[in-house]
């Protein structure tokens, strides 16, 4: 084992864009759907994927079973131990002390950011989503010519909550990244929200609302996480592309931190920008658990040609099963390590910079940005 890899082991990582777990027992048929971004189809297994082969493989002996571990065995033994064991194991096993926790998106039971840090020994911390805030702000019933003002009042008293350090927007799903830049005016607003409102709230898409969101966000001035690339079938893969922010970055440059979350498969692209623009990081999280250890240093590599080191942050993007929790963190350790060694053995890097890369991208980047307290 190399220098750069027994270091990332016993760093603490700081996962900076997650989720909480499911807290009941599940069965096959409830578990498989979350194993893919896609969910399970009739005829085939979720276990027949590169997450559900690398959960098989890495996950397997934390249930004490044998790598590789077949499908209906691992499911019985994960049943036998109950929800509450194995979120314990793969929560711990991941060796992460501090979870920044989007709490908007939950078809699903899930841990509180407190539940899911406690189960770690950990310290948790939370994300806002925005559109979840406006969304809400619809459905308490709001005049078009209101909405404005109103979401802003609940988005500033949402992030007043105590440990919130962020807010996250997932407008690459609803409208893409392909928008127009400029703040839209305040008629503009009021004639959208009345569009919106007309057809009874609910989902936000409205492009000019989106825009207005986004411009909330940086009157916020807190970090804003924005969704890029990789989802689920919701997603128009071509318009999550990061380089349509380019525009948008210019008008808002000097105001507040811009996270590129997940990125996959446009690490390239978000590299560039996270290389030009002061305000821009990214994450190769989600990516890292869907294909495994056995592909994760390739994505990671990609991202790493260009981006400054001060640049990149972890995350797991882990929802659901406390799996991807383990895989995401063990996936980012053996990457990063491999990617950074391999540079020092080639006298590409002084092996003292390259340790301090990678704690800089495990956890001091993360807290820096997200202003978070050093461990005393």
């Amino acid at each position: 084992m190399g220098a750069v890899q027994e270091a990332l082991d016993a760093l603490k990582l700081t996962d900076h864009h997650c989720h909480g777990v499911v807290t009941a027992d599940l069965s096959r048929e409830e578990f498989e759907p979350l194993l893919t971004e896609g969910g399970a189809w009739p005829g085939g297994s979720t276990f027949d994927t590169p997450a559900g082969v690398a959960v098989r493989r890495h996950c397997a002996p934390l249930l004490d079973l044998p790598r590789h571990a077949p499908a209906e065995e691992y499911v019985a033994r994960r049943a036998e131990l109950g929800a509450r064991e194995v979120n314990r194991r793969f929560l711990t096993a991941a060796g992460t002390d501090v979870f920044c926790v989007d709490t908007g998106y939950t078809p699903h039971r899930l841990t509180s950011p407190a539940e899911l840090a406690a189960a770690a020994g950990g310290t948790p911390y939370e994300i806002v989503r925005l559109e979840s805030v406006a969304e809400a702000v619809a459905a308490r019933g709001v005049e078009a010519g209101e909405y404005a003002g109103a979401f802003r009042a609940a988005a500033e008293e949402a992030v007043r909550r105590p440990g919130v350090v962020g807010v996250k927007s997932v407008a690459a799903y609803r409208t893409g990244f392909d928008l127009d830049p400029a703040r839209p005016s305040d008629p503009e607003v009021t004639e959208a929200a009345r569009h919106w409102l007309a057809g009874g709230g609910g989902r936000l898409a409205e492009p000019v609302l989106v825009r207005q969101l986004l411009w909330t966000a940086v009157d916020l001035g807190l970090p804003l996480q924005l969704h890029v690339g990789l989802g689920d079938s919701d997603i128009r893969l071509h318009r999550s592309d990061p380089a349509h922010l380019t525009d948008w970055l210019h008008l808002t440059a000097g105001t507040i931190p811009v996270m590129l979350l997940h990125c996959w498969p446009y690490q390239r692209q978000a590299a560039q920008l996270a290389a030009v623009f002061e305000q821009v990081y990214l994450d190769v999280g989600l990516a890292l658990h869907h294909v495994g250890p056995a592909r994760s240093r390739a994505v990671l590599e990609e991202a790493l040609e260009i981006t400054p080191y001060r640049k990149l942050l972890y995350s797991s993007d882990a929802y659901g099963v406390a799996e991807f929790h383990h895989l995401g963190a063990l996936s980012f350790r053996r990457a990063l390590a491999g990617l950074l060694q391999d540079r020092v053995d080639a006298d590409e890097l002084a092996l003292p910079d390259a340790l301090r890369f990678a704690e800089w991208a495990g956890a001091h980047n993360a807290r820096q940005v997200y202003r978070l307290p050093w461990p005393s």
